[in-house]
Parts: C-alpha cells; structure tokens; sequence
C-alpha cells in the first residue's frame, strides 16, 4: 500500500502554511517518449556487452585454449560491468523509475511547491511560488502530463522523469507523470497568482 501523499506533504508544511493539492505521480511500469531513443540503444549496448561476455567465455574455457592464464581469468571479467550496464539499460531502469514514483509525493502550498521522493532516503524539493519562474504544462490527448518547474532545455527536458542515470540532475524540477495535469497546472498557477 503506498502512503498517502496529503499525510506525506503535510509533514513538512510551517506554521500556518495551507496545503492546496498533493497528488503523486502515475504508478507502474510504463513507456515515455524518450523510450523511442533509449530503448533501441539500450539493445544494441546489452547486446553487444553479452555477446562479448560469452565470446570470451566460450574462448577462455576451451580446454586447448592458448590463451595465458591471466588472459583467461581478465577477459570475462572485463566484460561483466558492461553486462550489468545492459541489464540495467534494457530492464532495469523501469524498475527503478517505479520505484521511484512509488516514493514521491508533490503539493502544492499557499506559498511553495513541494516535492519529495527518493528510494533509500528521503529528498525535499521546496520551491517558493513567489519566485517559480517558466511553470510548463506538457499535457497528453488522454489529460496526463508533466509539470516542468521552471526553465527547459533542449534535449534535457526529454529525458525529465527517467531513470536514465544522471539525467534528473539536469533538468528542472517537475510534477511528472500525473493523471489530470491540466487541473494541477491550474491550482499551481491560481496559487501563483496570490501568493
């Protein structure tokens, strides 16, 4: 059961702050448009890394190998990060994202925008509506959509969200993945709009 995003937020609300919206983002596992790029990529990555891996395997273990000992005992092993770096690549980066989005709770205040998430600790993301700057809305035909918290860059708001390694760090902070965005977007910009 995944706890409840008001009593999660809420947590962290000061002294008279007034919680207007939490919500958390779609739960699954699910496909996003940087997908049409990563997953090709990551097939061609695994597939070579596992390719190596038993082509060294198979050449190391024959036993009238003239392969030295010490050939026999690197080759495999070299091969072995590049292996889970595939795997990770092609399943388990959707693990870790639905791990992820299973942790994260956003509201939204009378006075800031809060995000928390992380899977072995805890991260809170405090933006204050005063100074929120460049708030998009990406929204899809069935209402879903992303929140981007201030300004976008090229190909790195693509990759907002994923659980691509390293990416998040740079993109702006975002809502993402939520059912109704549009009715989010507009508690968000309403709060702007007194705060």
């Amino acid at each position: 059961m995944l706890p409840d995003p008001t009593t999660n937020i809420s947590q962290e609300l000061d002294a008279g702050e007034k919680l207007l919206w939490a919500g958390r983002p779609r739960q699954g596992i699910f496909f996003r448009p940087s997908d049409a790029l990563l997953i090709p990529f990551s097939l061609i990555w695994g597939g070579f890394a596992i390719f190596w891996e038993a082509t060294a395997l198979y050449a190391t273990s024959r036993p009238h190998s003239d392969a030295p000992d010490f050939i026999r005992f690197i080759f495999p092993l070299w091969g072995l990060p590049f292996v889970a770096i595939g795997l990770y690549l092609i399943f388990g980066r959707f693990f870790v994202d639905r791990a992820q989005r299973a942790k994260t709770a956003y509201g939204i205040t009378d006075r800031r925008v809060i995000i928390r998430s992380g899977i072995f600790s805890r991260t809170t993301k405090s933006l204050n509506l005063r100074t929120l700057s460049d708030v998009t809305l990406a929204e899809r035909s069935d209402g879903s959509g992303t929140i981007t918290l201030g300004p976008t860059s090229g190909y790195s708001s693509w990759f907002s969200g994923t659980s691509w390694p390293a990416m998040n760090r740079q993109c702006a902070p975002c809502f993402d993945s939520l059912r109704d965005a549009k009715t989010v977007y507009d508690i968000l910009r309403r709060a702007q709009s007194t705060a």
